[in-house]
């Protein structure tokens, strides 16, 4: 679920699940465990979530030393920012193909489980009507084999 997040005018940022203001650094750790965020400008409902994640890295890197390499931020300005994000977003959609691929290819191992769990099942029936049917020839046999007995006994006589 997106944890939804409010930016006033004064640039506060206010977390509409816990009901109160929340820092840059709070929103990091949510995002490091695994949240996300969306981050809606209260004046205008614009998306703000890039620019806040944006500061979120530059804080850090005030912080902790730069996380990301002055080269790469220097490529980033030299294409543009719609550049890289058309980059970024054909990259996600080039992953998110795969994913799909993948799980396509599955779909197949999955079916195929099942037709073995049936066929499984079907062996089972047959095994047990095989015995059944041994029993019942069994039984017959001996009674067969009674009949004679008696037959044998009565001639005897």
């Amino acid at each position: 679920m997106v944890r939804l997040i409010k930016r006033y005018e004064s640039r506060k940022l206010y977390d509409t699940e816990e009901s109160r203001y929340v820092s840059l650094s709070e929103i990091a750790e949510w995002i490091r465990e695994g949240q996300e965020v969306k981050v809606i400008d209260n004046a205008t409902s614009e998306d703000v979530t890039s620019q806040v994640l944006t500061k979120i890295i530059l804080e850090e890197g005030k912080k902790k030393g730069s996380i990301i390499s002055a080269r790469f931020l220097h490529n980033i300005i030299r294409v543009g920012g719609e550049t890289f994000s058309l980059g970024v977003k054909r990259l996600q959609n080039s992953v998110d193909s795969f994913l799909v691929k993948s799980l396509d290819n599955l779909t197949p191992i999955r079916e195929v489980r099942e037709k073995m769990a049936h066929l499984r099942k079907r062996l089972e029936e047959l095994e047990k009507a095989l015995e059944a049917l041994e029993n019942e020839r069994f039984l017959g046999s001996r009674e067969v084999d009674s009949d004679r007995n008696r037959k044998n006994k009565d001639d005897r006589r």
